[in-house]
Parts: structure tokens; C-alpha cells; sequence
């Protein structure tokens, strides 16, 4: 058990802080040489770039073992990339002949029709994301350097940017998840994304509680929930794999990649519409 610890305590963090760059590349080359981020969801880089600036500015008041806050820039640098690929590769609006699907094209994100507010992002123009990245950093520096001084507030300032920070990273898996179920398809889901989550949890679990340097509860209990979401995802790729999406549309059409069929209760002899292939979103974050 000594031996296991003392590994983990090197393997571990190493491979946490390359584990960002090594989950994503893969699927950003991916969707650049396809010219496509069809099958990806642009939640991911949402989830994972508001994480980890969170987690940078939460380490002046927790001071958590160094690796970790390399690992959050590491998240910055390659989830920048990841979002400005996808965005430069979206499909065009369905309405316009293309194959996009939320969170693309729309104002709806999938769950029960439920529309954002303000089509919060899914915008068609790639500048309110950086406006709203770079508006998040401004806001977070302002409230350190105003907070910083005072004693009696800023610990517990500092504790809840840990934990919002590290609750919305937890979320990561969730709209891959509900993507993945309800188009019953991972088609555009990496292999290599979800073998390095698994792969990453394991590891992150073992370390987080073995380890001697200071790793805050709020890791640890966000890690869980996020290492359970990945194993629901693993089981899925290996239900689902990458078979062609199934999808049902408002007039009770589906659509399996191959061509559309009439649902029961509308098998009247009516001429079937044209296929429309909606792909949705992807692991993320």
C-alpha cells in the first residue's frame, strides 16, 4: 500500500496536469481535419473554461497542492483552442440545408424544449463567447483585489468560488450524457476522451484521498460525482458505440442516419418528408 501511495503521489499529478491536453487534442485534430464539429457539444468548453478560472482565482484562499493549479491552466489553454475549432467548424442551420443541432443551431437546448435566456451560449456569431470569457476574468479579478484585504470575508468568498467552480465542473459529463441518450449514439464522441476520463478519475480518486499534500473536500466530493457521470458514459459507449443517431422530430418522424420512418400513429399512407440528419452534442464539459 506504501509503494501504491508513494506512485500515485508522482504518477498522479502528472498525469492530471497532462491529462487536459491529452483528453482534448485528440478531438480537436479530429473535428479540424473533418472541418466539422457536428456531434460535439459546445457545453464542454462552457463548463471547462468557467471551472478553471474559478479554480485559479479559488487558489490564493485554499492554497491546494500546485499540480491542480497547473492543471486549470492547462484546461484554459486547451479548451480555448477546443472552443475556437468548434466554432470555426460548426455545421450551418438545418433550415439552410446543414446538419447542425443544438447547441449549434436554436434557441432550445434539447431538454424538454426549455429555451436559454438569451440563446445563452448558442449564438450564431463567435464574438459574445470571448465577450463573455473575457467579461467572466474582468469580473473575478475585481472581486479579488476588492475582497483580498478583508480577513473576515474573503475566506469565505474564496470557498464558495472552490465550490461553484468545482460543482460546475462536475457537471462536465451531464450534456454528453443526456446527448448520448437521447440520440441513443456517440457518434462524435472520441474514444480516447472517455478512456482518459476513466482513466483520470481513477487515478484523481486514489490520489485525492492518499495523498499528504492539502486536496480541499470540495475536490473530492466533486470528483466522485464526476467519475460516476464518466462510468454512466463508459457504459453508454459501449451500448451505443458509434452508430448513427436516432432522432424523433415534433411530427413523430425518426431518423436513424439511414432514411426516415413513419411512427405508428402516422401511417396513413401520407408520403414520408426527407430525412433530416440532427446530430447532438458531445465528454464535454
Amino acid at each position: 500500500m506504501h509503494f501504491l501511495t508513494t506512485l500515485a503521489a508522482y504518477a498522479a499529478p502528472i498525469f492530471l496536469i497532462l491529462s487536459p491536453i491529452l483528453s482534448y487534442a485528440d478531438q480537436a485534430i479530429s473535428m479540424h481535419r473533418a472541418k466539422s464539429s457536428a456531434g460535439f457539444s459546445l457545453d464542454i468548453p462552457l463548463i471547462m473554461l468557467v471551472a478553471s478560472i474559478m479554480r485559479v482565482f479559488y487558489y490564493p484562499g485554499a492554497r491546494f497542492d500546485t499540480a491542480l493549479l497547473i492543471q486549470s491552466f492547462c484546461n484554459i489553454f486547451i479548451q480555448l483552442i477546443l472552443l475556437k475549432i468548434a466554432l470555426d467548424h460548426r455545421p450551418p442551420p438545418s433550415s439552410k440545408g446543414g446538419d447542425a443541432a443544438i447547441p449549434f443551431a436554436g434557441a432550445q437546448d434539447g431538454l424538454g424544449g426549455f429555451q436559454r435566456p438569451y440563446n445563452f451560449w448558442q449564438w450564431r456569431s463567435p464574438k459574445p463567447y470571448w465577450q463573455f470569457l473575457l467579461t467572466l476574468f474582468i469580473g473575478l479579478t475585481m472581486l479579488e483585489l476588492l475582497l483580498a484585504p478583508f480577513n473576515s470575508i474573503y475566506p469565505r468568498y474564496s470557498a464558495l468560488i472552490g465550490y461553484v467552480g468545482l460543482s460546475v465542473e462536475a457537471t462536465l459529463p451531464l450534456p454528453q450524457l443526456l446527448a448520448n441518450a437521447r440520440s441513443r449514439s456517440c457518434k462524435g464522441f472520441r474514444f480516447s476522451v472517455i478512456a482518459s476520463w476513466l482513466v483520470g478519475d481513477a487515478m484523481k480518486m486514489f490520489w485525492f484521498f492518499t495523498s499528504t499534500t492539502e486536496i480541499p473536500w470540495a475536490f473530492k466530493l466533486c470528483g466522485i460525482f464526476q467519475a460516476v457521470c464518466d462510468s454512466i458514459i463508459g457504459i453508454q459507449y459501449w451500448m451505443y458505440g458509434s452508430q448513427q443517431p436516432v432522432i424523433k422530430t415534433q411530427q413523430g418522424w425518426t431518423y436513424s442516419g439511414v432514411k426516415p420512418h413513419l411512427s405508428p400513429q402516422y401511417n396513413s399512407g401520407r408520403q414520408t418528408p426527407t430525412g433530416r440528419r440532427t446530430p447532438l452534442g458531445e465528454k464535454t464539459i
